[in-house]
C-alpha cells in the first residue's frame, strides 16, 4: 500500500531494547521543535489486557509483534498523512492494560515513529521515508533495560532478567536484528554517537528538501 500524497516526513527509529533510541529521538524532536515535529511510540499500541487476570499478563510475550495492535497504527499514520487529527492510545506498562485517556495528535510537517519492531512490519514500514536503527551491544542494551524496568516500571530484578531470558532476547534475534537490513541509517554505540547524530539531522534536512519549518 502506498503512502499518501502528502508532504509530511515520517521517520522511523528502531533498534533493541535498550540500545538508546530515546536519545536519538529526543536529539530529533529537540532539533525540530514540538510544532513541527510529533512523536508516536510503538509502544502507545500494545494490546489491551484488561480481559486477562493480572498473573495472566505478565507471562504474554510483550517482544513479538503480535502484542501490539500494529494495524490501527497503520491506520493513524494514514490519517495523520491525510492531514486528520488522530487519538493515540495511552498505555499502563505497570498495569499492562490502557488508559482510558487518549492523546489527540495533529498532522504536522516530521513525524517520528518509534520502536523495536516497526521496521518488521512491511506495510509501516512503507510509510517510512527514513528508517534509522540504533545499534548497541548486547550487555549494554541489557543493563539499561534492567535499570529502566526497575525504576519506571516498578519490576524487581529477577523477573526483569526472566523476561529478557524467556522473550527478549529470542524476541530481538528473530525479529528485530534481522530488520537492521532495511534502514538507511546505522547508528553503532546507540545514543553516545555524536558524528552520527550530526549526519543524521543534516540528512533529514535534505530529505525535507527545503519545506519550511516554523
Amino acid at each position: 500500500m502506498k503512502k499518501p500524497k502528502t508532504n509530511a516526513l515520517v521517520i522511523g527509529v528502531a533498534g533493541g531494547s535498550g540500545s538508546g533510541k530515546t536519545t536519538v529521538v529526543n536529539l530529533i524532536c529537540d532539533h525540530f521543535g514540538e510544532q513541527n515535529i510529533l512523536r508516536i511510540e510503538h509502544d502507545s499500541y500494545y494490546r489491551d489486557l484488561k480481559h486477562m487476570p493480572f498473573e495472566d499478563r505478565l507471562q504474554q510475550n510483550f517482544d513479538h509483534p503480535a502484542s501490539l495492535e500494529t494495524d490501527l497504527l497503520i491506520r493513524h499514520l494514514r490519517a495523520l498523512l491525510e492531514g486528520y487529527p488522530v487519538h493515540v492510545p495511552q498505555y499502563n506498562f505497570a498495569e499492562h492494560i490502557r488508559s482510558e485517556v487518549h492523546l489527540e495528535a495533529q498532522p504536522t510537517p516530521v513525524i517520528l515513529i518509534d520502536g523495536i519492531l516497526i521496521f518488521s512490519e512491511p506495510e509501516l514500514r512503507e510509510l517510512m521515508d527514513v528508517k534509522i536503527f540504533v545499534d548497541t551491544d548486547d550487555d549494554v542494551r541489557l543493563l539499561r533495560r534492567i535499570q529502566r524496568d526497575i525504576s519506571e516500571r516498578k519490576r524487581d530484578l529477577d523477573s526483569v532478567l526472566l523476561q529478557y531470558e524467556t522473550f527478549v532476547r529470542p524476541m530481538h534475534l528473530k525479529f528485530v536484528e534481522p530488520s537492521k537490513r532495511y534502514a538507511d541509517v546505522i547508528i553503532p554505540h546507540g545514543g553516545k554517537n555524536e558524528v552520527a547524530q550530526e549526519m543524521l539531522i543534516s540528512m533529514i534536512h535534505r530529505q525535507l528538501d527545503g519545506s519550511s519549518l516554523s
